[in-house]
């Protein structure tokens, strides 16, 4: 394993499945490797696909840290609970991937991200944000009244995987909107606009502290992971994530609840600054 020379100036990872157990917690082990990084001056980053709403037991966790939500869509104000800046899907190719989506995937349906606001279609299944919106509409279309950071792609059914849902999509649409995926069991899609994902963002958060790719440290497990895995300087991929993290990463850790991510932080925080 190599884990470089210096100290690394930042570190940015991913939560669910990288640091964060399938139950919601997190590990004494790791709370105290990331304390100890930001004890040491290095920025902490939390990358996510969450939106907001879902941040604060992160906040309550840590008690510091940066945040870029909704898979580079959102920069957060993660202390604060604020909105810096966001990048949304432009209206026109949101209606077009929309469509082509419904034709290209039987039995696809839609639900929409935009801060605090979730709406779903009715034949959309919602796996974690059930009592947002209780009703649903018959096509997303009908609400869609503000500018939208993520769209996401579900087969209820489970008829496709993610992965063969992804591969249907790149196709189709990846030419207009980043198309990726954070669970291979859902049969879910999450659509950002072109250009937008966490590695885009994370590069463009870290050159503003004066930081490049070979000064930062980034960790995550699935293919929404992957640009910010391929972007950085040392990655890693999480020992029991997607086959295929490792192709995007200069590394492996051990399986995230072995605290992969808190052994490598240890040895990266003895090397010298």
């Amino acid at each position: 394993m190599n884990l470089g020379n210096t100290r690394p100036k930042l570190i940015a990872t991913d939560l669910d499945g990288t640091i964060v157990h399938h139950d919601g917690t997190i590990t004494t082990r790791t709370l105290e490797a990331f304390a100890r990084a930001r004890d040491l001056g290095v920025s902490i980053w939390f990358v996510t696909g969450r939106p907001p709403r879902w941040m604060g037991e992160i906040k309550d966790a840590f008690g510091y840290g940066n945040a870029i939500c909704c898979n580079g869509a959102m920069n957060y104000d993660l202390l604060n609970g604020n909105v810096i800046e966001e990048w949304a899907i432009p209206d026109d190719l949101l209606h077009i991937t929309i469509k082509k989506l419904r034709q290209a995937i039987p039995g696809v349906s839609f639900a929409v991200e935009s801060h605090n606001f979730f709406k779903r279609e009715k034949s959309y299944v919602a796996m974690w944000d059930a009592g947002i919106d209780h009703e649903g509409s018959h096509q997303i279309e009908e609400v869609l009244s503000q500018p939208i950071l993520k769209l996401l792609v579900r087969c209820s059914g489970h008829e496709f995987t993610s992965d063969e849902m992804l591969e249907v999509a790149q196709r189709e649409i990846g030419d207009i909107v980043t198309v990726t995926h954070s669970s291979p069991t859902a049969s879910l899609l999450e659509i950002s606009a072109k250009g937008v994902s966490k590695g885009e963002t994370l590069a463009l958060m870290a050159g503003r502290l004066g930081f490049g790719a070979d000064d930062c440290v980034t960790f995550g497990d699935n293919p929404n992971d992957f640009s910010m895995l391929e972007w950085c300087g040392r990655s890693y991929a999480i020992g029991d994530g997607h086959p295929d993290a490792r192709n995007y990463a200069k590394d492996v850790t051990e399986p995230h609840m072995e605290d992969g991510v808190a052994k490598i932080i240890e040895k990266l925080l003895d090397l010298p600054a």
